[in-house]
């Protein structure tokens, strides 16, 4: 079994333009001071990482990862969640997805994916050179609107759709591939992947690809009514990622998951920060050690009530407590005896 790495940080929701949070080495600081070990760098934040540049220099990277080691940290993945999600994006959410690409994009949704394409390569290759094992991302959404089956869909609809996912991400997978690299997609509402279902689609139009991957988010479970811990028992031979984020869903009389298109804090279904919500994360952190899980645990901070730095120190500290020190050794060691053939085979009246 394998000691899961950690605790580390999702530099994406306390990104800022005021110090230390507008730069890579004020955020490396902040975060080690917190206790964190780790960050996950969102790659299209340019206060913080260039990604065309460590796609091509690997003295960048260097620079980089000299950065983190004088905080005292690694790099645990970098992230293109913004990029993913225009690889596939249903028209219906073109406007609203304008601020993912850069300005003169604008009102282009074509080149907007051709430009999300570069940006995966170009991340492919960064987390290569950064020595990076795992990639995070989002698929994008061409069903979404659809995911509820009314009106009643036209057959074939749901089909053509992740077909077309495929088509779009086949060649990506292919080229996170020869660069060693997984690409795990976060199983997130408003993406075409949101559940383990949808994935096995997933899995069967890019062939089972071995570079098509999960990152494991359990608060987007909770809120789905989705069992978290048996989908671990299912599908962890995919789960290279793991963003430790809490959540909560107390429905009641006038609201469920689907959350009446109420703002977040009076949504039945939030999240929380890590420890306020009702994630059973001693269950999970087992069955992550359980399973050799290889990757690192990253708190991903999402709350509508409570201050992000709190919940970044806090989170910190929870999740040094949840780690599973793995046991090189069986508890009932000392009452165990040498291998034996002709003992075993005389217990067994076989002689």
């Amino acid at each position: 079994m394998k000691t899961i790495k950690g605790p580390g940080i999702f530099l994406a929701q306390f990104a800022d333009n005021q110090a230390p949070f507008n730069s890579l080495d004020g955020m490396a600081h902040w975060a080690a001071q917190l206790g964190f070990a780790g960050v996950q760098i969102p790659s299209w934040d340019r206060r913080l990482f260039d990604l065309k540049l460590a796609a091509e220099s690997r003295d960048y990277c260097e620079e980089v990862l000299g950065i983190l080691d004088a905080a005292g940290l690694k790099l645990t993945e970098l992230s293109t969640h913004l990029q993913g999600q225009l690889i596939a994006s249903n028209p219906a959410y073109d406007p609203m997805l304008d601020g993912f690409a850069p300005a003169e994009l604008k009102g282009r949704p074509k080149e907007q994916q051709t430009w999300a394409v570069q940006q995966l390569e170009w991340a492919a290759m960064a987390s290569s050179r950064l020595g990076l094992t795992a990639h995070a991302t989002f698929s994008g959404a061409l069903a979404w609107p659809y995911f509820y089956p009314w009106p009643q869909r036209p057959a074939g609809l749901i089909d053509a759709a992740f077909e077309e996912l495929g088509r779009r991400w086949a060649p990506i997978l292919n080229v996170f591939d020869e660069a060693g690299v997984d690409v795990c997609y976060e199983l997130h509402p408003g993406e075409d992947l949101h559940d383990g279902v949808t994935f096995e689609r997933f899995l069967k139009v890019v062939d089972d690809h071995k570079r098509a991957n999960i990152l494991y988010d359990p608060s987007h479970m909770i809120l789905q009514q989705l069992d978290y811990l048996e989908f671990l028992d299912i599908y962890h031979e995919r789960v290279r990622a793991f963003h430790v984020k809490d959540a909560e869903f107390r429905p009641n009389g006038r609201s469920g998951v689907y959350g009446g298109y109420q703002d977040w804090i009076d949504r039945a279904g939030r999240f929380r920060s890590l420890g306020d919500g009702q994630i059973d994360f001693k269950a999970i952190f087992s069955k992550m050690a359980q399973y050799d899980y290889p990757g690192w645990a990253v708190l991903e901070w999402e709350c509508c009530i409570k201050h992000p730095k709190a919940g970044a120190a806090e989170g910190a500290a929870l999740i040094k407590q949840w780690i599973i020190r793995v046991t090189d050794k069986a508890f009932d060691d000392f009452a165990g005896s040498e291998p034996d053939d002709d003992k075993n085979n005389k217990i067994l009246g076989l002689i």
